[in-house]
């Protein structure tokens, strides 16, 4: 896991994406699976830290409604602090790192402390989220740019920085960030600026997840929706005429089990394949292992069988992990499948004869 050619360690700021765990990009799984240490937000679906290894050390340091867990100088301190003794150090962050994730500002900390760096991206809230709540940002017929906006900031006077003005007087999609306190006060710019009242809103909150809920609306109608629904953060604001389009292209909201958690029992191992099944039919799927498949203390039993292998006249095999550990300990005796000949071979389940079969041994019944 320690990254051997560095002197100083190695952080990767990797963007998580919106939400959904399949939406995480391979090489920010194979880093997951390879940090000393992994330091994450509030926006990390917390199914990802599965991918961490067992030995890694977990840091949240998320900011929730306001309230952060520590300041932005704390956590660059605590970068530096833990990439020092030659490791990787993984900072997992909601969407991607440079689109309102202040990952250019951990970047510069890291620089200046002579740490090494690298950014693998990740897929934005506005992408991601909106193309769950079937909203497409741009259309041929309806708009042809798209404005990103924060929505939310600490100062107090932060709205004096937008030029609302100029962007009411946009055509294109309008998207408002962790916008959900502020709706409001962005509702009042705008129609004060001349945007039509009749502008089509969706808000969607927890998008690409299962506890997605998107509400549609106008301008002159989205605040009485909202306050009447309770919408709380973290929410995105999706405002143009492409909303209109929802009824047609959405997608994910009309799947089979969108809107269920399910909590897996399974060892990880075995549960990932199921996991995906599950997420990709719209529910969330939380695995909470309650079995764990570990070695033998003891491998005489099972050496002195593989001895005496080719005096058997079959073998059974009562699932994968049977299978798993049989190959396992035959490799370690400088044994291979050829020991099996004249053997005959039963698996007990389909999922134990497909294992068998990765081994290219024939089964003789199931």
């Amino acid at each position: 896991m320690t990254d051997s050619n560095s002197h100083n360690g190695h952080v990767i700021l990797i963007g998580a994406g919106p939400g959904d765990v399949g939406l995480l990009t391979l090489k920010g799984k194979d880093w997951l699976s390879r940090a000393d240490v992994i330091i994450y937000d509030y926006l990390v679906n917390s199914n990802m830290l599965r991918f961490a290894d067992d030995s890694a050390e977990l840091i949240y340091v998320g900011k929730k409604g306001g309230h952060a867990t520590l300041t932005q100088n704390k956590i660059n301190e605590l970068l530096v602090q833990k990439a020092r003794p030659d490791k990787i150090v993984v900072r997992l962050k909601g969407g991607d790192p440079f689109i309102f994730g202040r990952g250019g500002e951990e970047i510069q900390a890291l620089k200046e402390a002579g740490i090494r760096f690298s950014v693998v991206p990740g897929i934005p809230s506005p992408v991601g989220v909106s193309a769950y709540a079937g909203i497409p940002l741009t259309h041929r017929d309806h708009a042809s740019t798209i404005s990103i906006i924060t929505g939310s900031n600490e100062a107090e006077q932060e709205d004096v920085k937008i030029d609302w003005d100029k962007i009411a007087a946009r055509t294109g999609t309008l998207v408002f960030l962790m916008g959900a306190r502020k709706l409001p006060r962005i509702v009042e710019q705008l129609i004060k600026y001349n945007k039509s009242p009749d502008t089509p809103v969706a808000v969607i909150q927890w998008g690409t997840t299962s506890r997605q809920r998107t509400w549609t609306g106008t301008l002159s109608t989205i605040v009485d929706i909202a306050m009447k629904e309770k919408i709380k953060p973290p929410t995105l604001t999706i405002i143009g005429e492409v909303v209109n389009l929802k009824p047609v292209t959405d997608w994910y909201e009309t799947l089979p089990l969108f809107g269920k958690t399910i909590v897996i029992t399974r060892a990880e191992a075995q549960a990932e394949s199921f996991i995906y099944r599950l997420e990709e039919r719209g529910a969330e799927a939380l695995l909470y292992s309650t079995i764990k498949t570990v070695p033998p203390e003891d491998w005489s039993p099972l050496d002195h069988a593989l001895e005496k292998l080719s005096t058997y006249d079959g073998i059974i095999f009562t699932s994968v992990n049977g299978v798993r550990f049989f190959t396992q300990r035959l490799r370690e005796k400088n044994k291979d499948i050829r020991e099996l000949k004249g053997v005959r071979v039963y698996a007990i389940g389909p999922k134990t004869e497909q294992a068998v079969r990765d081994l290219h041994i024939k089964v003789d019944t199931v």
